[in-house]
């Protein structure tokens, strides 16, 4: 167990250190740069197409297509998750204030990358037994002609599914069961199990379905209550500002390096919590927009923009003020600790029993959606086989996480969490002429 320990600390220091940190930051900006920096100088168009067409979006296809505002939904319910609360919290804990300023960077340009990576997963997906299946493992094998590269993708991708998708969730549903109101493991993971095995023997139909109810529904309350809490200590807002642009490039060296220690750990926190919890660069995001009813891979790929500015944009810099403005990244807590001391100075008990039920739903419906991600990469590498076998697998690994001790699985899922990036970042490096600002504009710009 040592020695899998220490192989897997190597391998995540290369995985997640800064060289790739800057390589997914640096994919965002080329995207960004190529496509005339479309999410900002066109934030109109896509907010419009997106978040302003709810109605006519949520309109349910027939049989296993699903409509765009599902797939959001869906691909949201993945990322919005422990990252949003815990990832946040870590981030400013071990990165200071200025992480947050990094995780913005990560999302701006990050929403270049998802948006590159969904109009790739609806180019080259395919109809297999009547539904579209999609993601890096289809443009990988088509567009690149690369199958073993693909194959990769698919096992790290499936790996990562029964670890950082399922596991580490089913964990943190236990753990904030029974920290919030005494249920045993034993009888979470039950429940969790037979909940997650209902939900997912119904395919992709069963889960946008929840998942278009749920998503919305959390991220109202969430936000109300955080909102509550920030507007107590409205006074703090420019003081929470001031610190996280001062920390950001906070220049003081130590040992004179080349980039100050301060800025240094900043930028290292708020890059990789950013990509953790918006997943821009992962390659999960096309698998399940590859899905959806849409025709039209550069309009389907403006909900990419909208799940990444709503996932660390929106929530993400919520939970950041919420903690920066009571001043509970100064107690020296961390983790769900500090995210819970923030809620308590201002709701009490009640603070502690809202991030209690918040983690049980934003884990749920991340390990809702990632058995999706996992499951169509399954049936890639066994060519549509044993599918039930995984949904039941799948179901009984949850009661597993639920029960079991979860530190090094927790750090062996991250580490396969970052191995999907590799294969995926080269393919839309290597198919970037295939997302050109010139069909995005003949398409969507000039029929808006």
């Amino acid at each position: 167990m040592q020695r899998i320990t220490e192989i897997n600390t190597f391998v995540n220091n290369i995985v997640w250190g800064k060289y790739t940190l800057m390589i997914l930051l640096g994919v965002g900006i080329f995207f960004t740069v190529k496509l005339r920096f479309f999410p900002f100088v066109h934030f109109g168009t896509w907010w419009k197409n997106t978040a302003m067409s709810f109605s006519k979006s949520r309109k349910s296809s027939e049989g296993e297509k699903i409509s765009a505002f599902q797939a959001v939904a869906t691909a949201l319910a993945g990322s919005i998750g422990t990252g949003n609360i815990v990832g946040v919290a870590n981030a400013i804990a071990l990165g200071g204030a200025g992480a947050v300023f990094w995780m913005w960077a990560a999302a701006f340009f990050g929403m270049s990358t998802v948006f590159a990576e969904n109009v790739l997963g609806m180019k080259y997906r395919v109809k297999r037994n009547g539904k579209y299946v999609g993601g890096p493992m289809y443009y990988i094998e088509r567009g690149m002609k690369c199958k073993w590269l693909a194959v990769i993708f698919a096992v790290f991708c499936t790996l990562a599914a029964f670890g950082m998708g399922n596991m580490t969730q089913a964990n943190s549903v236990s753990g904030a069961l029974k920290n919030g109101f005494g249920i045993s493991p034993e009888i979470s993971g039950i429940i969790l199990a037979v909940l997650t095995g209902c939900i997912i023997f119904g395919g992709i139909d069963r889960i946008s379905k929840l998942t278009e109810k749920l998503v919305p529904l959390m991220a109202v309350i969430y936000t109300v209550v955080v909102l509550i809490v920030i507007g107590v200590n409205f006074r703090e807002i420019p003081n929470a500002f001031r610190e996280i642009l001062e920390q950001a490039f906070d220049l003081k060296s130590v040992a004179g390096g080349f980039m100050g220690y301060g800025m240094s750990r900043a930028v290292k926190y708020g890059i990789s919590r950013g990509v953790f919890s918006n997943e821009a660069g992962l390659g999960s995001s096309p698998i399940v927009h590859s899905a959806s009813d849409s025709d039209e891979p550069y309009r389907q790929g403006m909900w990419g923009i909208f799940q990444v500015f709503v996932d660390t944009i929106v929530m993400c810099t919520l939970m950041a003020l919420c903690i920066l403005t009571t001043n509970a990244d100064k107690t020296g807590l961390d983790g769900i600790e500090l995210s819970t001391c923030s809620f308590e100075s201002v709701l009490g008990i009640v603070g502690n029993i809202f991030i209690s039920m918040s983690i049980v739903m934003f884990a749920f419906a991340t390990l809702v959606s990632w058995s999706y991600y996992g499951e169509r990469s399954f049936e890639y590498l066994t060519n549509g086989r044993y599918i039930k076998i995984y949904r039941v697998i799948y179901a009984v690994v949850v009661y597993i996480g639920c029960i079991m001790g979860i530190s090094l699985v927790w750090e062996v899922s991250d580490t396969f969490n970052g191995l999907m990036a590799i294969p995926n970042l080269i393919a839309i490096i290597f198919l970037s002429d295939k997302v050109s600002y010139k069909e995005l504009s003949d398409k969507v710009l000039c029929k808006k």
